[in-house]
């Protein structure tokens, strides 16, 4: 027994003034298995198509009272209408004619006296495209739930695994200090796993802080203040964890600017850190702040591993990592994505400019005030 749903014939809605023209593409369109609905005029056709949206609609120009363009214009401008595919048939044959129904939206143009082979084809072509489109909304919105219900696990599985993370980071603290009554080889076991533990804590902070951010629940605390003193701050911070690598910071005169200063310095933290990961122990990193244009330019600059030019844009996306081919893995995965949303908070931007063997800059922006000079 054959249990499918039977296919539904599509609905052509077929608008011309002209009863012959009428009867004659709805009988053929009929012909070929269609569900077609005449109208004779414009007024006519937007009441049918708002009462029952059609699949497509064949349409005239030349019409009293209210023409082709403007009834084009009018189901463009319903939203449960705008994505129904205009084809035009008309004997109007100018190019600025058919560039007229364009602009409208219609999505083809069919001259007169028409061949019927021709419509045919093109009325099979858009249904065709329209199917698909309606396809891969359908698939975009499952994958998006999809996306959805897996954030909402990693943020679940995320707050659930901190308690007892920061307890075992706080029970391997106690521990340490004792460290020195260990041998050797178990000092550097207790050191190995508090650095594992460390790292896992921090990464679910960025798993729960971006969670918030898309949420829009994570509120800046902005403060005016010297932009340049907080970013001298932040690279300060760095500075014990970069080793003999030379970390260098230069701006120009102080900055004014309204921002999160906390956040900023994470921001800036998260930046530098990653040029200390993929550069070498004796290499150099340079933190540099240019004012230009009402906004101040962050560079972090390397002369590290690189990053191939496909993978700039994917190391901002969440769990983003990529690997550079011959090279190191690049990105934390949820890092450069909190980062980039926090400046795109402030109402800034951030990008990389980098090649592999060449080192990277990684770039923000932020606004700064029209007297930003203290």
């Amino acid at each position: 027994m054959n249990s499918a749903m039977p296919k539904v014939p599509a609905s052509i809605l077929v608008v011309d003034d002209t009863p012959a023209n009428l009867q004659l593409l709805s009988e053929m369109l009929k012909e070929r298995g269609y569900k077609v609905r005449p109208a004779p005029d414009g007024e006519t056709a937007l009441r049918g198509a708002r009462i029952a949206p059609p699949d497509l609609i064949l349409l005239d120009i030349t019409m009293p009272e209210m023409d082709g363009y403007e009834v084009c214009s009018r189901l463009k401008a319903d939203a449960r209408l705008q994505d129904i595919p205009v084809i035009f048939i008309s004997a109007l044959n100018e190019p600025l004619d058919k560039v007229r129904a364009f602009q409208a939206g219609g999505v083809d143009y069919v001259s007169k006296p028409f061949n019927f082979e021709e419509v045919d084809a093109r009325v099979r072509t858009h249904l065709e495209l329209r199917q698909r489109t309606r396809e891969l909304a359908a698939s975009l919105g499952q994958l998006r739930e999809l996306e959805q219900l897996r954030d909402s696990l990693t943020h679940m599985v995320a707050h659930d695994m901190r308690s007892p993370l920061l307890a075992i980071q706080l029970t391997l603290d106690l521990f340490s200090e004792e460290a020195s009554t260990l041998k050797p080889m178990s000092a550097q076991m207790l050191l190995n796993a508090r650095t594992s533990v460390t790292m896992l804590v921090e990464m679910i902070g960025q798993m729960l802080d971006v969670s918030r951010m898309e949420a829009g629940e994570m509120a800046l605390e902005r403060t005016r203040g010297n932009l340049v003193e907080t970013l001298r701050n932040a690279v300060e911070l760095q500075r014990p964890l970069a080793g003999k690598r030379r970390l260098g910071f230069s701006a120009g005169a102080p900055l004014l600017a309204s921002y999160d200063a906390n956040l900023l310095r994470r921001v800036v933290g998260n930046l530098i850190g990653n040029a200390i990961k993929f550069t070498p122990p004796d290499g150099d990193i340079r933190v540099s702040v240019v004012p230009a244009d009402g906004i101040a330019r962050v560079e972090v600059t390397d002369n590290g591993a690189g990053i191939a030019p496909e993978y700039h844009d994917r190391i901002f996306e969440k769990f983003g990592q990529v690997a550079n081919k011959g090279g190191p893995r690049v990105g934390t995965g949820l890092g450069l994505t909190f980062a980039r949303m926090a400046i795109e908070a402030h109402g800034g931007n951030m990008g990389v400019v980098s090649a592999l063997g060449k080192g990277s800059t990684f770039w923000f922006t932020l606004p700064v005030t029209a007297d930003s000079k203290l």
